[in-house]
């Protein structure tokens, strides 16, 4: 991002009027660039035939509209998309499109590294760099383009499950949530937007409180000391008080929950942990996605077999408890978060 002159992607419609007011322009000219940035995805202030060229020249000397274009992408065989955005001072993260029949999502990072250092996780073992601005979380969702890369599915959903911890940054994601849904910006349905989370507690409340997005949350064992010695986030923020939390709210309608579990062999992957995680869950109303474990290096897990994880999704199942296994994307590329950033780091 240029230091030099703010960048307008990643305010909100208040902001923007302000920015409008501050150049002696109408309020309304706040709205005008809310839609030129946000449903016209415009790169530059010239392309804003509505805006006066004196109001033009006063915006390109105090502001930018803010997009950088990734400095790199690789293609999986299976077409994931894995883009590099380098933001500069070692701040370099990752967004992934993943194409998929009529639906195409993008994984989005929210930080340059992260603080909760989860033993499986490539992210954790870069460390905590950043919190990214709303206009390098946002710059993700605007300027990727699969189009470039023989793609043409347009985006349907977003995943904030990228680099990071997307409620250690909660008044940016906030904010980011704002401009997606609001019908100033881009008017995207909540239904479309996923946020997943380790279960930071008062932070997770405030997005339930004030968003409908839907939530995932990552769970990976039901055992609180097994889950502890993996996720020291367990420590701060039991995953039984996360739960409790969770059903205080309604998930049975719009609203979906998801509990994210990696399943890796002979760690959490017999039936007597799917038998803690069924009692975890008590009557709460969720989906269970099983993961599969995608490698990474120092970290000694191995992915649980196939056919284990076929007969914890099925006892899950006869517990009334939906479960799905989800399909492996973009191994071939270095799918797990951080990777990519940590070896364009490396190289360097």
């Amino acid at each position: 991002m240029d230091n030099s002159r703010q960048p307008l992607i990643g305010m909100t419609l208040e902001q923007l009027q302000k920015v409008a007011s501050e150049g002696g322009m109408p309020r309304f000219v706040g709205k005008q660039l809310a839609e030129w940035i946000y449903k016209k995805r415009v790169k530059d202030f010239d392309s804003m035939v509505n805006i006066s060229k004196k109001n033009k020249e006063w915006l390109k000397t105090y502001y930018t509209v803010g997009r950088e274009q990734p400095s790199r992408h690789v293609k999986s065989q299976d077409g994931t998309l894995k883009y590099l955005f380098d933001y500069g001072h070692g701040r370099k993260i990752e967004s992934v499109y993943i194409p998929d029949k009529e639906r195409a999502t993008l994984c989005v990072s929210s930080q340059a590294g992260c603080r909760m250092n989860c033993y499986f996780c490539a992210t954790g073992k870069l460390g905590f760099k950043d919190n990214l601005s709303a206009a390098e979380i946002i710059n993700q969702i605007l300027s990727i383009n699969p189009e470039s890369a023989g793609t043409d599915n347009e985006l349907t959903n977003v995943v904030f499950m990228g680099m990071g911890e997307p409620l250690d940054n909660l008044a940016e994601l906030l904010k980011v949530l704002e401009i997606m849904t609001a019908p100033w910006g881009m008017a995207w349905s909540p239904k479309r937007i996923t946020v997943s989370t380790v279960g930071k507690l008062t932070a997770l409340k405030e997005l339930l409180d004030k968003t409908q997005v839907h939530i995932a949350v990552s769970v990976h064992s039901a055992d609180a000391g097994q889950r502890a010695s993996m996720m020291p986030a367990q420590k701060a923020y039991p995953i039984a008080a996360v739960m409790k939390l969770l059903s205080g709210y309604d998930f049975s309608h719009q609203r979906r929950l998801s509990l994210e579990y990696i399943m890796w062999r002979n760690v959490n992957d017999d039936i007597a942990h799917a038998n803690q995680l069924a009692s975890l869950i008590g009557d709460l109303d969720c989906r269970v996605n099983l993961i599969r474990f995608h490698a990474i290096p120092g970290v000694d897990l191995v992915p649980s077999p196939e056919e284990k994880m076929i007969i914890f999704r099925n006892y899950l199942n006869s517990k009334n408890i939906i479960c799905t296994i989800r399909a492996s994307r973009g191994e071939d590329i270095d799918a797990a978060c951080g990777m990519l950033s940590a070896k364009s780091e490396k190289k360097q």
